[in-house]
């Protein structure tokens, strides 16, 4: 682990690699709305940005890799972006599904199962809950309707959460529902094995998950990052920071 009670917790964010033009740069580049890590220091964090590696490319494997990456870290943050390649869990690729990026689905997975290896504080943003669902052996609906809020602002919310009664996002938020953004067209279809649900939609489509055997591993498929001007999600980040400070403190006690 990076830090010790007294000191702020580094807490790693995914990123994606896409390419980047600035004045005379066309680049591949690094690349993470800042919402992200101002969400992580606002709430008392350390931001650190984690691209995906490419063992083909430095002759070190990937899992070695992400190894050397959580020394160094608190607590992960599993973010949002493209699609999680169908082929992964087995199935056939949808004409809706985004270009396969292996380079971050290998990066990503080997963090996270790292991060559990070490019961490092988790949080899964987004395509980062469906990624985690694929890595516990679950699936997913390539293509669901009416969960892309274009053209409402990111920090609107447009639709309810039903929350689970007595569950770590309910103690969390203090609410039984809440009202959340939406920028996604696939969602957890399989559930992964070992993975509670403890928030669905309207239209039954989960909305956020944990693991109870974890000490913090929570899941929300809406943008929290960017709600963070409503207190109840802005509790969100702030609880995978405080559980990073404190490795005595459990999601699920």
């Amino acid at each position: 682990m990076a830090s010790n009670a007294s000191e702020s917790p580094v807490i790693g964010l995914t990123t994606y690699l896409e390419q980047a033009t600035q004045g005379v740069w066309d680049v591949r580049a690094a690349f993470l709305p800042q919402v992200y890590f101002d969400s992580v220091t606002a709430s008392g964090g350390i931001a650190v940005l984690l691209p995906p590696q490419h063992s083909s490319a430095t002759g070190v494997r990937v899992e070695d890799a992400a190894d050397a990456v959580l020394d160094g870290l608190d607590g992960l943050i599993l973010t949002g972006g493209l699609d999680v390649q169908p082929e992964l869990y087995g199935a056939e690729r949808h004409p809706t599904t985004d270009p396969a990026r292996p380079d971050r689905d290998a990066w990503e997975l080997a963090l996270f199962r790292g991060a559990e290896e070490r019961r490092m504080p988790v949080l899964a943003i987004c395509r980062g809950l469906q990624l985690v669902n694929v890595a516990r052996g679950g699936t997913l609906h390539q293509h669901i309707l009416n969960h892309r809020q274009t053209p409402v602002a990111p920090h609107e919310p447009t639709h309810a959460v039903s929350v689970t009664p007595g569950s770590p996002l309910h103690r969390l938020t203090s609410r039984r529902r809440l009202a959340v953004n939406t920028f996604h067209h696939q969602a957890i279809d399989r559930l992964g094995e070992g993975l509670e649900v403890i928030g669905t939609a309207p239209d039954g489509t989960i909305e956020a998950v944990c693991d109870p055997a974890a000490r913090f591993h929570l899941g929300v498929q809406w943008h929290a990052e960017v709600l963070t001007h409503r207190p109840e999600h802005a509790a969100v980040t702030r609880a995978l920071v405080d559980a990073a400070a404190r490795p005595g403190l459990a999601l699920v006690a």
